[in-house]
């Protein structure tokens, strides 16, 4: 008797035959390391893309190179606007590398090693150098806020550290303001404008801040060129030699018991400079040095 053909197809074998649940990619399956948001966490290859690196400030890390173009970049603009206020600079620059690099080698001939000593003198020449730029840019920045309403906050933001700078505290219609500064020293409250208007303005938020901060030092600083007042180039300076009085976590603590006092009460002026964002470059590239 001849047998019956079974009805039944077989299942079929292989990758055609998986379930799907089973994992398998199909055409219109989304590749691996694809998530609901899209196809942006994948490589044009289908291989899932690393995430970007994220700095201290959990903002995604900047890579060597393109820092050094970033520097470059303001190095160019702060060079520049140094440059016309100051004409001199190239050759003040030129003598100091001239100077520098000509000693060093003098040292090398002096030791019969003249070849050796080339590259540490080129080096010394082009340190000298900087260093001229970096004076000549401060003191032409300096002359160009003075005087100027904002000019003192603008120095306080820009000292290197952990300076938690608050400007405008309290003002006046005039222009006259207060800014307030926390730090390693406690509280600093620098005043700038007319001593007669701002000293009332210093002693009300001394009061104010005595009944948050307790016994943390209170520091007042009024900017001027009278007696008992701090020029507005050496105030950086003024602030950071301060005594060092709280550690760091106290400065944290204190800092959120302030937040209570809340923010600027009074408009300052963003920046004192004709194209104020322009010369804020310069100064950082100061502040680096």
């Amino acid at each position: 008797m001849a047998r019956s053909k079974p009805t039944d197809s077989p299942a079929p074998t292989g990758k055609a035959g998986r379930a799907p649940g089973s994992g398998s990619r199909g055409r219109g399956a989304a590749p691996a390391g694809a998530t609901a948001s899209g196809l942006g966490t994948t490589t044009p290859t289908g291989k899932p893309a690393k995430p970007p690196k994220l700095g201290k400030d959990g903002k995604p890390k900047v890579g060597r190179m393109a820092k050094l173009r970033n520097n470059a970049r303001m190095m160019k603009q702060a060079y520049s606007l140094t440059y016309k206020n100051d004409p001199r600079l190239p050759w003040l620059m030129l003598i100091a590398f001239v100077v520098v690099a000509g000693l060093v080698e003098l040292i090398g001939i002096l030791f019969s090693i003249p070849i050796i000593m080339i590259f540490p003198a080129v080096v010394s020449g082009l340190l000298a150098a900087l260093i001229v730029f970096g004076r000549r840019a401060q003191g032409s920045a300096y002359r160009q806020v003075e005087g100027q309403p904002g000019a003192a906050a603008w120095v306080l933001e820009g000292m290197r550290g952990d300076w938690r700078v608050t400007s405008g505290v309290a003002g006046t219609t005039q222009l006259d303001a207060v800014h307030r500064v926390l730090g390693r020293p406690g509280i600093i409250l620098v005043a700038e404008g007319v001593p007669t208007r701002i000293r009332p303005l210093l002693a009300q938020e001394k009061k104010k801040l005595a009944r948050v901060v307790g016994d943390t030092p209170i520091y007042d600083i009024t900017v001027g060129d009278d007696e008992g007042q701090v020029p507005l180039k050496k105030l950086s300076a003024h602030v950071m030699k301060l005594p060092r009085n709280l550690s760091a976590a106290e400065v944290n603590a204190l800092a959120r018991r302030m937040s209570a006092l809340g923010g600027p009460k009074m408009p300052v002026p963003g920046g004192p400079l004709p194209g104020g964002r322009q010369m804020s470059v310069s100064q950082r590239q100061v502040r680096r040095r």
